[in-house]
């Protein structure tokens, strides 16, 4: 139970910090995480900036190692082939530009979507008393709270990274619900998934990787293999993200001096941070790097992004609505016109 309250701590953690941050986006016109990070933090962005290119590595890092791994038990191919299958697959996309990467991530998000709820509905099916047991007997636990924020912490770093995807936000209702439904969205497959492995409760928890003990206990090969395919697809969607807003940082420092980024340098960029990533992961080892990796960045981005936005940034959005709506009594039609607008677009 403690379990399932923080992770709906973290849901409503990521909630309210995306509203803030899609707002703060859509009131700077902010969306590449560059210019999002200087109108926030000014010129402590290049602390942002350092802690994400580091998170960067590290997610990339994990998820190599992990397509390769998955590669290598189901199908008893070479670690090597997963993790080039997975490279090769990101900078196709990276390629493509952010339409169809929009397209990609929001279709394979509603085959997440029923596959994990086709899990919650097996394990029941499987092992409903065991998990309704396991719920009616254990203590809630302490402790949930702090790891329900801490988790929703180095989640909430790739904030700057998705907002490419709120670009056409016009109104602040739109930026708000559109955050809080994000956080719903979220959270919802983690605490189905949650539940589900609470049929498996305790032995699972001493598991380094607990979707397979589960699918193994589950015995369906099929759904396995169709599990397996979504969290590989998954971890395409992470690594595309990521390195798509990569690309759109350098295209927008670029623009910014009158030129752009080309179109071919988008997958060589996603290349080259996949190589070094790669090289990590076989260095340091997946589960190194996730124990020693997460727990360090976890606090270092609650304080450079979560903590700013719930407080400067709040402040920045509401004197950027005084201000435009204030300057509506100056006699100048531009000042009407941006008061006007102001008003239009702080409607609920």
């Amino acid at each position: 139970m403690g379990g399932l309250l923080g992770l709906l701590v973290a849901g409503a953690v990521f909630g309210l910090v995306l509203a803030a941050g899609f707002e703060f986006a859509r009131v700077f016109r902010a969306y590449d995480y560059r210019h999002f990070c200087q109108a926030l933090l000014g010129r402590g962005w290049v602390l942002f900036e350092l802690a994400f290119c580091v998170l960067l590595l590290l997610i990339l890092s994990v998820i190599g190692s992990a397509a390769g791994e998955m590669l290598a038990d189901n199908l008893g191919a070479p670690p090597l082939a997963g993790t080039l299958l997975l490279m090769v697959a990101i900078s196709v996309l990276t390629f493509t530009g952010s339409e169809t990467i929009k397209q990609v991530l929001a279709g394979w998000s509603f085959l997440l979507y029923f596959v994990y709820a086709l899990l919650v509905v097996l394990a029941f099916h499987q092992f409903g008393d065991d998990i309704v047991t396991a719920y009616t007997k254990a203590d809630v636990g302490s402790g949930w709270l702090q790891s329900g924020i801490l988790y929703s912490g180095y989640n909430l770093a790739v904030l700057p990274a998705v907002l490419f995807v709120v670009a056409r936000q016009t109104r602040r209702r739109q930026a708000v619900g559109a955050g809080l439904l994000a956080g719903l969205v979220a959270i919802i497959p983690a605490m189905g998934f949650y539940v589900a492995m609470m049929g498996a409760y305790p032995a699972i928890g001493e598991q380094a990787v607990p979707a397979n003990y589960l699918m193994t206990l589950l015995g369906m090969k099929w759904f396995e293999l169709l599990f397996q395919v979504v969290v590989f697809g998954t971890f395409i969607e992470t690594g595309t993200a990521l390195l798509h807003a990569v690309n759109e940082r350098l295209d927008g420092w670029l623009v910014d001096s009158g030129q752009s980024l080309p179109r071919l340098a988008r997958p060589a960029v996603a290349l080259a941070f996949l190589c070094v990533a790669i090289f990590a992961a076989a260095r340091i080892g997946i589960i190194d790097l996730i124990a020693q990796g997460y727990n360090a960045l976890t606090l270092v981005f609650i304080a450079v992004l979560v903590l700013p936005l719930l407080s400067y940034g709040l402040w920045r959005i509401g004197r950027a609505d005084r201000s435009t709506i204030t300057g509506r009594g100056n006699g100048s039609p531009q000042a009407s016109a941006a008061g006007q607008a102001a008003e239009e677009n702080a409607k609920p």
